[in-house]
């Protein structure tokens, strides 16, 4: 049996890191990718993936210095990852190419990002239809490079954008479409966001709701009428098959990001309910797995809207030491970091202001647009990148014609948190949504 500590190849090349504590010594990042979308804006462009670099003694920090177009329109990039990364530990693939998914038209983009960092370049493009053909699947979502030198899709429906949603499989080696991860398809009928912990061998997943529901635009009643999740599903990872399902009710509603603790001996982690604006925290307890609520953001009200409004809670990460946990109210406007030394007691250290619909916050004389959406965190974590839209059609609804921005916050090692008001990344006509770290990240990186 290989030793999990062991993460080379034969030519000594490094796939990932071995630990955690490993990972937290990783060099400073100089630039990060970032999934950029014309889809939905009017703008009749293709998407594209932005280099954005993030070097402070650079002549270009805070600037896009490359984009890379997709050859499609419509394609609405969203979330993407890598073809291998620290738990694909025991292979001869090189961390050379992220799966960059449309949300929309289901292609999928091989970018190779290992030859030319700043110049990434597409590789291969498998049609959304030949997907849909061989896994009866769409709407890909979150990627996740898995042992066994496969990448796995969580999509959130079937070919016709209806549920049940289901998991895709590539083969990481030539990025052949090799069918449904699920050992019984269509045992859970909304799917999001997943992750795995290879120790305890389980994945995690979370709901959103059938593509169809959400695609273009939200509406109330479709919630009041059961079409959007609330719940999170435990499965077996060698068998994948689901052990178990936690309904978190009405204070659970649309249970979106999940994020296990780091630790690869961890049995907890978080999820965050937009529509409830809930964290929730599962734990195993007495052989079975929990969930308890442990952060309430209230509701506010606000003069012309027909009914409280929520935080919304889009986007969270931990830290690679699980000291911090970060979230976004995307509508509120607030970004919040806590303690959670103590995962049960959540205790919050720092909260910074980066737009919303409560009331007006400016930069440098410039109002800040949209609401924090999607962050990544550095490795070391003392810097964390937020972006500011969510979803096309959702963009649209909530803050029509937003103008994306891609910001900095400086983030204290012993709690606190301070914007950099000299990092702000302009997109133009263009939406900044997921962004990664050249060597892995805090929302990639799943340890053996």
């Amino acid at each position: 049996m290989q030793s999990h500590g062991d993460h080379t190849h034969g030519n000594g090349h490094r796939v990932g890191y071995a630990s955690p504590e490993e990972a937290l010594k990783a060099p400073r990042e100089e630039i990060v990718y970032v999934a950029s979308l014309h889809t939905g804006t009017g703008v009749d462009e293709p998407d594209f993936l932005a280099v954005v670099d993030v070097n402070p003694d650079s002549d270009t920090y805070g600037q896009i210095i490359h984009k890379t177009y997709m050859p499609n329109k419509g394609d609405e990039l969203h979330h993407f990852g890598w073809q291998v990364c620290s738990s694909a530990c025991h292979t001869n693939l090189n961390r050379q190419y992220i799966v960059v998914p449309g949300f929309r038209s289901t292609n999928v983009h091989v970018i190779d990002v290992m030859t030319d960092p700043r110049h990434p370049e597409i590789v291969k493009v498998i049609p959304g239809e030949e997907i849909k053909r061989k896994t009866g699947l769409s709407a890909p979502h979150t990627v996740h490079c898995m042992p066994g030198e496969i990448v796995v899709i969580s999509m959130l429906g079937d070919e016709n954008g209806d549920t049940p949603g289901g998991f895709a499989v590539l083969d990481a080696k030539n990025f052949d479409v090799l069918g449904r991860w699920e050992a019984r398809p269509g045992e859970i009928q909304f799917n999001y966001d997943f992750w795995y912990q290879p120790r305890k061998n389980t994945l995690i997943s979370s709901e959103w709701a059938a593509p169809k529901t959400f695609q273009d635009g939200f509406n109330l009643q479709d919630v009041q009428e059961g079409k959007y999740g609330h719940s999170i599903h435990f499965w077996d990872l060698s068998e994948k098959r689901v052990v178990q399902s936690i309904d978190l009710g009405e204070e659970g509603l649309i249970p979106l990001e999940v994020r296990w603790l780091h630790n690869p001996d961890a049995e907890t982690g978080f999820v965050g309910a937009a529509l409830s604006s809930a964290i929730w925290r599962w734990y195993k307890e007495d052989g079975e797995w929990k969930a308890q609520k442990v952060i309430q953001v209230e509701p506010k009200d606000v003069e012309g809207w027909p009914f409280p409004v929520p935080g919304l809670i889009t986007d969270l990460v931990v830290s690679m030491d699980d000291r911090f946990l970060y979230f976004s109210d995307w509508l509120h406007g607030d970004l919040r970091q806590y303690d959670i030394s103590d995962p049960a007691n959540p205790k919050l250290t720092g909260q910074v202001w980066l737009g919303g619909v409560l009331q007006p916050v400016y930069m440098n004389g410039r109002k800040l647009e949209g609401g924090p959406q999607m962050l990544q965190l550095s490795m070391d974590g003392r810097r964390l990148y937020v972006t500011n839209s969510l979803y096309s059609s959702w963009d649209n609804q909530f803050y029509p014609g937003l103008k994306s921005w891609m910001l900095k916050i400086d983030c204290d090692p012993n709690g606190g948190m301070k914007l950099d008001e000299n990092f702000y990344v302009d997109f133009g006509t263009a939406r900044a949504h997921e962004m990664h770290l050249p060597g892995g990240d805090c929302t990639t990186e799943i340890f053996q």
